[in-house]
């Protein structure tokens, strides 16, 4: 290539790049004089400014509703969390005396690779068809759909252009929940969730009296200067959770652990705070039923609340390939499930959320499938509970025995 072509060819793009940036910006003058007073009324970088206006809806009675007419579960026309009815408002909640509420929070802006924001939306097609919850857990023998009134609450508003602009919304909507006495139930997005989600109920309920229980292959508690000076991002939300003083954390507990992040400064930080941690060096050492033996002990020597955060890592890629950051070694949904359920069963759960589910990166639909079971194995044992069932090693007789002799 000659000289002139080198230059020249740069020079071109400069020039037109310039040009698009002063278009750009004489356009946004021009229409933020022709929208004036409006913009400075709704301020569209509040993610609150996406809300549909609703004045002009027709009239009904505050109460959950469901938005199709087809119960063909193969063909259920518009899609909800599990087939559920939709509410939208707290009086809903209230009327419709609910006792669980799903929102979608599709949030993925905090690391390198997207998808995570089509969690939510994923979640809701792949229920469709394997919806759940009206057939007994054949474990226990409850179906959750018969004990629980739960309903899907819409997704959260989300500033797609920003982490830290997405918080506020997502942590009042929680709140909103949680004021009607409605247990939270998050689907994202990435782990920058878990900030707003355990900050929404604790403004509810009380920094002293909600523990915390995160599952996850990392520790979620990065240090801003680990993270290009950002303060809020997936790898950040426990750190901001303590140190802006939502939750003790002597109340924290982290189970599953590995591979190479934290270092040594973050489990030294771990254990300034009072966390109780458990990694997978000490699951491989001791045995996962010693382990989560002692996860149980300590949720249930924790305080009188309990919200359980689960990232879809925290389980070996060969059951989860669809998220951001897998990590070799995890854990097995055999390990996992009856875990789950037995905390949601036992304890008296104020939230729950699922999160780093990317089904662009789910090729056979095992992310979607695990996560839809992990889901309800919560709604499972928080029907227990309700049912009066607060064993959480319970197992329905009639299935799990053939009551016949052993030879």
């Amino acid at each position: 290539m000659s000289i002139v072509k080198q230059w020249f060819i740069p020079l071109i793009l400069v020039i037109s790049l310039t040009t698009l940036t002063v278009q750009a910006e004489g356009s946004n003058q021009l229409n933020n004089k022709k929208v004036g007073n409006h913009l400075k009324d709704a301020n569209i970088a509040d993610p609150w400014f996406q809300l549909r206006d609703t004045s002009n809806d027709p009239k009904r009675e505050p109460g959950p509703f469901y938005p199709r007419r087809l119960i063909n579960m193969f063909s259920p026309g518009v899609l909800t969390f599990f087939q559920l009815p939709v509410a939208l408002t707290p009086e809903d909640l209230r009327a419709g005396k609910v006792d669980v509420a799903i929102i979608g929070a599709p949030i993925d802006m905090s690391f390198g690779m997207r998808g995570a924001g089509k969690g939510p939306t994923a979640l809701r097609a792949g229920m469709a068809f394997m919806p759940g919850g009206e057939l007994p857990h054949m474990h226990v023998g409850v179906a959750w759909k018969h004990e629980l009134v739960a309903v899907d609450y819409g997704n959260a508003p989300i500033d797609a252009l920003s982490t830290a602009n997405s918080m506020p919304p997502v942590r009042k909507l929680v709140r909103e929940i949680a004021e009607t006495g409605a247990i939270p139930v998050i689907i994202g997005g990435d782990h920058s969730l878990e900030y707003p989600n355990v900050a929404g109920v604790s403004d509810v309920y009380g920094k002293k009296n909600v523990g915390v229980i995160h599952f996850d292959a990392h520790f979620d508690a990065g240090h801003p200067a680990e993270m290009g000076g950002h303060l809020i991002s997936h790898g950040q939300p426990i750190r901001r959770l303590i140190e802006d003083e939502h939750i003790l954390g002597k109340n924290y507990i982290q189970v599953g652990l590995r591979g190479y992040w934290p270092g040594e400064e973050g489990f030294k930080w771990m254990r300034k705070h009072e966390f109780r941690y458990h990694t997978m060096a000490e699951i491989e050492r001791d045995g996962w039923d010693i382990v989560m033996e002692r996860v149980l002990a300590e949720a249930n020597d924790g305080p009188e609340y309990l919200y359980i955060s689960f990232d879809i890592d925290v389980l070996d890629p060969a059951y989860t390939p669809g998220t951001g950051t897998p990590e070799n070694g995890g854990l097995t949904p055999r390990e996992v499930f009856p875990l789950i359920r037995s905390l949601c069963t036992e304890k008296n759960i104020v939230g729950f959320d699922l999160v780093e589910l990317n089904p662009l990166a789910d090729p056979g639909y095992t992310t979607i499938l695990n996560a839809n079971r992990i889901v309800q194995e919560c709604l499972t044992g928080i029907a227990m509970r309700k049912k009066g069932i607060t064993d959480g090693k319970y197992l329905n007789p009639l299935t799990a025995d053939d009551a016949r002799s052993d030879p």
